[in-house]
């Protein structure tokens, strides 16, 4: 990955980010990068199911609901950079940005988002660059989500190459609540006031006590379980 020179295939220094999508796709090397960073996520995405059919045989349930993926699109690409005072080319894209490949892992339960991630972490083949805790601290306006940067190797035709990838994981509840304050948040129409934000704040509290009640009716059910076995 340390291959790209950062000025290597440089947008022109007065282009906006939402000239670049045109830009970059006339770019080989731009095709080359996305379909790696692709092949990242399909990685991700196999580590994930046998990890999550291997939960299915020992312990009889699967902590995990669904995964989503996306790979960033050539504008928000070029705003990040841009934003981030670097110049719009694709060897700082594969230098600097740790989230161009993107997984979202939702699970059933809040103690299943540590056992995925900490299962995760232990494999030989996936260093850990940095982990956000934001269920144990959550962002100012609610959020709640596990978030980890991570490289793993991808086996290409002619070679190997240290891919990062983000992963989000998170329960059904934080998707939900997440979801729909993103598609509140850029709706241009909106007047964002102090009230919106502390209700929606007060939802996300309320659905933390949701998660964690349900997670509480679980371990009770277990316990009777092993009591009666």
């Amino acid at each position: 990955m340390n291959n790209f020179e950062p000025k290597t295939f440089a947008l022109p220094h007065d282009m906006l980010p939402e000239d670049a999508e045109g830009y970059f796709k006339q770019l080989e090397v731009f095709r080359e990068m996305m379909m790696r960073y692709q092949c990242a996520i399909l990685e991700v995405q196999t580590k994930l199911q046998v990890l999550n059919n291997d939960m299915s045989v020992r312990h009889s349930r699967n902590p995990i609901e669904f995964v989503k993926t996306r790979i960033k699109s050539p504008k928000s690409i070029a705003e990040k950079l841009k934003r981030n005072g670097l110049e719009i080319s694709v060897g700082n894209m594969v230098r600097h940005l740790n989230d161009v490949a993107g997984v979202r892992v939702v699970c059933s339960f809040i103690d299943d988002i540590y056992e995925v991630a900490h299962m995760l972490a232990r494999q030989n083949d996936v260093k850990v660059l940095k982990v956000k805790d934001y269920i144990k601290e959550p962002k100012e306006n609610g959020y709640r989500s596990y978030h980890m940067i991570i490289e793993i190797p991808v086996f290409f035709s002619d070679k190997t190459m240290n891919m990062r990838v983000e992963i989000q994981i998170r329960t059904i509840a934080m998707d939900f609540w997440a979801s729909l304050e993103h598609e509140l948040r850029y709706k241009k129409e909106l007047d964002w006031s102090k009230e919106i934000g502390e209700e929606l704040r007060e939802c996300a509290a309320t659905i933390n006590k949701t998660d964690e009640k349900m997670l509480a009716i679980r371990q009770h059910i277990d316990e009777q379980k092993n009591k009666s076995e």
